[in-house]
């Protein structure tokens, strides 16, 4: 016997599809043939409201402990800035336009339940029944007429800013690429030093300033004194600014140490301490030795070389006269310490693997990292030596030795272990300080740039790639356009940004970014968002060194952790095990023992400092962005916005967790 026809139709209703299966008996789905009793279905209603029940306990723990937290912690804060520098016109700005996107939002919503099709009316055309609506009416018109124009204008504008430096970092990918498949890379001559004779080894200086590096400064001195250099050809100048007295102690102690294993070290303490690094740096090149010394290596407090760091670096210059600098890549010893330093670590790894080699290959230039670079002694002096007039030297050098002629090498290949900045505080000064100083260099610099003696082509590099389009340009559009244009056509839908500009081209950059460092690909999200984030401090400080503001001034060592690598824990066993024997250099160089008491009172100090309880700070800036977003995410809910909805939802997110200061390690 045939089964039972079974017929199958699908409909659309409501843009929901329905099936309606019809025949006495369905062969196709045997399960259903028995009805469910009354007993199992009330089980089975029991069982998904503990569910739910579950759920919504569960979310409701979580909110309350989150919220719980967040109050303890404003409670608990210290403001970051002083009350100065929170009156700023950029914090007024932003507050205002926070006020606003809140008013506006109210209006949306009350428009919302009032069904005036939020902005989709004829405003000039519409029946208006009430105050409200004529309110309401009279913003439409006002919007439509005079505030969308000036919006669309603006966006366009900045959306053709971030196509340009798009295609700048592509540019900048593609010739990476090609280096790595033509296997490009610095060549040494063969015959560069006869290994076997020390005499032929030319005569480097070391220099490691430093300034109350309590943290560095002992695995610092010890990295510079192990480099693989005959010790008749090298020179070592600790250069201590640091203010503690206790400090300068210690750090002679340490210097004197390695002099009496024979390592040739010197220690430089300045009475006058003017014009931070590039002043102290300029008061030790000016000592009468310095001129038997034909190279100057830098290395930061934090910096530890290899040692062989000396050997990679120098055999570069020989035959290669007009060859000024080589800078070698910066490693991390703390780059997954926690989320602050795998973003840097991402950041930096794309600066080092793509700009600098790129630029180093193909123009012969690029921006000195200030530290972890060999310079020719001749190229600091006829490039006018180091100058105190902004917060960047390095870069300040760099651009008068290029504009004289000299020729720069980056070895990838060849890596100086240093530290990130752990905490949000440090990180955030320490990209102040980076984003100003090139504003007040360009200034500067333009006059010089524009008379010089070098081609046409260069001058438009340092101009508009080196300057305006990678230190102004990008802080200008990544904070105006996330930060400001897109909350803001979420209550102006006339000048609505698409989606290939808030979603698939800056993800596909990011994607870029990453390819230098594969393993943080996980991070994706997180790094796109945490760049928005960093925005108003890169703009800020770009402000500041164009207009020459006070904050562009602010010098701030950043923090340092002192952690240390496997090697170094080595070679902080093999100095451990010659304790005893310090300490009696100690005491045979100290006749009153004043040393050792200084020594005994360090410790106590440690101690207290040690004891203090950690504070959080609080971002104003960025917590009132991060309002504002949400304000604006939720004004897009209302018109079904998408991608625009979870975009902003989860970048007022990002703000809100960096204002809070619940990313990175916290400080003393």
């Amino acid at each position: 016997m045939a089964p039972s026809s079974v017929v199958v139709t699908i409909e659309k209703h409501n843009s929901f599809p329905l099936v309606e299966i019809n025949g006495s008996e369905s062969l196709l789905l045997p399960e259903k043939q028995k009805a469910a009793s009354p007993k199992q279905l009330t089980w089975v209603l029991l069982l998904k409201a503990h569910r739910a029940l579950f759920f919504f306990s569960w979310l409701a723990m979580t909110v309350k402990a989150v919220f719980a937290s967040v109050k303890k912690r404003i409670a608990h804060a210290g403001l970051n800035e002083n009350d100065s520098k929170n009156r700023g016109k950029l914090y007024r700005f932003i507050k205002g336009f926070l006020v606003f996107s809140i008013v506006g939002l109210i209006f949306e919503v009350v428009a919302h339940f009032k069904k005036w099709n939020l902005g989709m009316i004829q405003p000039l055309e519409a029946e208006v029944h009430g105050i409200l609506q004529w309110f309401y009416v009279s913003w439409l018109a006002f919007r439509i007429d005079y505030i969308a124009p000036l919006v669309l204008m603006l966006s366009k504008f900045c959306v053709v800013l971030f196509l340009i430096q798009s295609l700048d970092r592509l540019v900048l990918c593609f010739g990476c690429f090609w280096i790595k498949y033509k296997k490009i890379k610095p060549m040494i001559q063969d015959d560069a030093y006869d290994l076997e004779d020390a005499s032929t080894f030319p005569m480097v200086l070391v220099q490691i300033p430093m300034c109350n590096e309590r943290e560095v400064y002992a695995q610092s001195i010890a990295a510079a004194c192990e480099l693989d250099w005959p010790r008749n050809r090298i020179l070592i100048q600790v250069l201590d600014d640091s203010d503690d007295g206790n400090l300068q102690r210690l750090i002679k102690e340490e210097v004197l140490s390695w002099n009496e294993k024979g390592v040739n070290i010197v220690y430089r303490h300045r009475l006058i301490r003017t014009g931070y690094k590039a002043g102290n740096l300029k008061s030790a090149m000016a000592c009468d030795y310095v001129k038997d010394y034909e190279f100057v290596a830098i290395l930061d407090a934090d910096f530890q070389p290899n040692p062989d760091f000396l050997k990679l670096c120098i055999p570069h210059f020989k035959g290669n006269p007009e060859l000024g600098l080589v800078q070698a890549r910066w490693a991390f010893v703390n780059k997954e310490e926690n989320l602050l330093t795998r973003l840097q670590n991402i950041n930096l790894c794309f600066h080092f693997e793509v700009e600098q080699q790129v630029n180093g290959v193909f123009l012969n230039f690029f921006g000195f990292n200030g530290t972890a670079g060999v310079w020719r002694t001749k190229a600091l002096e006829e490039s006018g030596g180091w100058l105190e007039r902004t917060t960047v030297e390095d870069m300040d050098i760099a651009v008068r030795a290029h504009l004289k002629g000299w020729k720069f090498i980056f070895l990838n290949d060849v890596k100086v272990l240093c530290e990130l900045p752990e905490s949000y505080e440090a990180y955030k000064k320490q990209q102040h300080r980076w984003h100003s100083g090139p504003m007040q260099l360009f200034r500067l610099c333009l006059p010089s740039i524009i008379t010089s003696k070098i081609s046409i082509w260069k001058k438009t590099n340092l101009i508009f790639l080196f300057f305006l389009l990678r230190k102004l340009i990008l802080p200008f559009y990544s904070f105006t356009l996330f930060c400001i244009i897109l909350p803001l056509t979420m209550f102006i839908p006339e000048a609505e940004l698409p989606l290939w500009v808030i979603c698939y081209i800056p993800v596909f950059m990011s994607f870029l970014n990453i390819l230098p460092s594969p393993k943080s690909f996980p991070f994706l999200i997180p790094y796109l968002l945490f760049e928005n984030t960093m925005s108003v401090t890169k703009f800020n400080a770009m402000v500041s060194g164009l207009f020459q503001l006070g904050s562009s001034y602010e010098w701030v060592v950043t923090k340092k952790t002192g952690r240390s690598s496997e090697s170094d824990f080595l070679a902080l066993a093999e100095r451990e095990s010659k304790t005893s024997n310090d300490e009696k250099i100690l005491r045979r160089h100290s006749e009153s023992g004043l040393e050792l008491l200084s020594k005994m009172n360090q410790e106590e100090i440690k101690q207290k400092v040690a004891s203090k309880k950690k504070r959080n700070k609080v971002y104003r800036k960025e917590l009132a962005l991060a309002f504002l977003l949400l304000t604006a995410s939720a004004r897009s809910l209302l018109s079904e916005h998408g991608v625009h909805f979870y975009f902003l939802l989860f970048q007022g997110l990002s703000f809100l967790v960096v204002g809070l200061d619940l990313i990175g390690e916290q400080m003393n």
